[in-house]
């Protein structure tokens, strides 16, 4: 077994009173630090507090030691033994310093992981953090930190995917857009905190093809197009926390239901790709954690 070892550190322009209450709010609602929509957020079972299970995306720990407003430790499980833990310290009354330590055993496969692709994702998270830890704090961040292609190339590989759902009950356009439905699927995502709730924002997830809007109602806006084989529609529904995109067929003829039979082969993937290709998209367009932290705090 091999102990990797990972240290990162700020000072903050910021009392660590006020880094402090920060920190306390990791996890919770809003999360004015954790990197979240651009990253996966970090959840509990419960409050933040010794004895919380949780983690993040498929990173899984619980909290070991919690000083409020000083230091949180979480350790890693289940596996190797390890842990990761954040500090406060005071430097001065207007100034801190902010520290992250991890410390994990790796065995060979997960030693050469970590290299390869978990230890960039982590140090980049970890640099985000921080950033937002200084913007909530003092408005500005001095030297934010730049994904590297590599970076940006695993997050795109380890984004969720969407999940097949039935047709939501509140997706009322889609259900009521044709008498008769020969075929209707749905594929849904969860609404991370930050990423924009308003449907219209989500009209461009049938990039490269000019279907017009042809409806709006609570939370749900229908794109659709009628031809002569048949008519389609799709509906982008903003309920319960998710995004869902549906999509409801109707034929007319032999001709229609030929066709159909061949393209609906291909939707699943295709509407898999585009919901999932907008969810990103708009996640790393939101504004980031301290961000919106500062925006609450000044409004």
């Amino acid at each position: 077994m091999r102990t990797v070892r990972d240290v990162h550190a700020r000072t903050i322009a910021a009392p660590a009173e006020t880094v402090g209450a920060l920190m306390d709010r990791l996890g919770g609602d809003p999360d004015p630090v954790f990197p979240v929509p651009a990253w996966s957020p970090m959840r509990f079972d419960r409050p933040l507090g010794v004895g919380a299970d949780g983690g993040h995306a498929f990173i899984r720990y619980r909290v070991s030691a919690y000083e409020p407003g000083r230091r949180i430790r979480f350790d890693f499980t289940p596996g190797p033994s390890g842990f990761h833990e954040v500090t406060v310290l005071p430097l001065g009354p207007d100034s801190c310093r902010v520290e992250h330590v991890l410390e994990n055993q790796h065995g060979l496969a997960q030693g050469l992981l970590w290299h390869i692709a978990i230890g960039a994702v982590h140090r980049t998270v970890v640099e985000e953090l921080l950033d937002n830890i200084e913007r909530a704090a003092t408005g500005q961040v001095r030297h934010p930190v730049r994904r590297t292609p590599r970076v940006r190339l695993l997050n795109r590989l380890l984004w969720d995917r969407p999940k097949a759902v039935p047709l939501p009950a509140e997706a009322r356009l889609a259900r009521s857009a044709f008498p008769r439905t020969d075929f209707e699927d749905a594929w849904q995502m969860e609404l991370l905190p930050g990423m924009p709730a308003d449907p219209a924002a989500w009209e461009g997830v049938l990039r490269g093809a000019s279907f017009p809007v042809v409806g709006r109602a609570d939370g749900e806006v229908l794109l659709g197009q009628d031809a002569r084989h048949l008519d389609f529609r799709a509906s982008i529904l903003i309920a319960n926390g998710q995004v869902t995109l549906g999509t409801v067929v109707r034929t007319h003829h032999l001709a229609g239901r030929l066709y159909f039979a061949l393209v609906r082969h291909v939707h699943p993937f295709m509407a898999r790709l585009m919901l999932r290709r907008t969810h990103r998209r708009l996640a790393l367009a939101a504004p980031s954690a301290g961000e919106r932290e500062r925006a609450r705090v000044q409004a």
